[in-house]
């Protein structure tokens, strides 16, 4: 049986991939940023692989006030586990060149996809439970309202405006999702007509 060997270029974007997972350990990978009229410069929250930075302090004193739980890296236990992942999807990456099977990274394809949508899931949880289980003995009560800040994109929450958007990690990672799909696109489209 013929094996399915893939491409230089393909190699070269698979080892491209695996410097990128290796990136997204040391720059943070999502921002919320935070814009009130007291607050001009702005404030911003940075999600990292292995903690929460930012202006952390400012805005657990907001949050006491409506009643929000404290934000502290060791309450998240996603940061023990993302380091380790990133890393394992970056070994796979470079042992995808080696094995140089298309079958394999398709695989791999779907397991990102599935850690991808796995991320968002989590990510909208702990929004869902930050933004509304409020501290009832809270300084500031609004009836019916919730905190609960964007998945992605921008929300009005009081008089704060917030935006949820991808920091340079999440850049890295979408651009290791390119290109696999790339690298995908190549190998199946492209080699299938040729017959390889």
């Amino acid at each position: 049986m013929k094996k399915h060997r893939i491409s230089v270029l393909s190699k070269a974007l698979l080892l491209l991939t695996a410097l990128l997972f290796i990136g997204a350990l040391f720059v943070p990978m999502w921002q919320i940023q935070l814009e009130a009229p007291q607050y001009p410069e702005g404030l911003v929250l940075r999600l990292y692989a292995n903690k929460i930075g930012g202006d952390v302090d400012i805005i657990n004193g907001l949050n006491h006030y409506i009643g929000m739980a404290t934000l502290h890296t060791e309450n998240f236990p996603e940061f023990l586990v993302l380091p380790y992942v990133f890393a394992v999807f970056a070994l796979i990456s470079a042992a995808l060149v080696f094995l140089s099977n298309k079958k394999y990274i398709l695989i791999f394809a779907v397991v990102y996809l599935v850690f991808i949508a796995l991320a968002a899931v989590d990510f909208y949880r702990w929004n869902y439970e930050y933004g509304h289980n409020l501290d009832p003995n809270a300084a500031i009560k609004v009836p019916g309202m919730a905190y609960q800040p964007p998945l992605i994109g921008y929300k009005q929450l009081l008089n704060f405006a917030a935006y949820s958007i991808p920091d340079t990690g999440g850049w890295l990672l979408s651009l290791a999702l390119v290109f696999i799909c790339v690298v995908l696109l190549k190998e199946y489209k492209f080699t299938s007509k040729k017959g390889i």
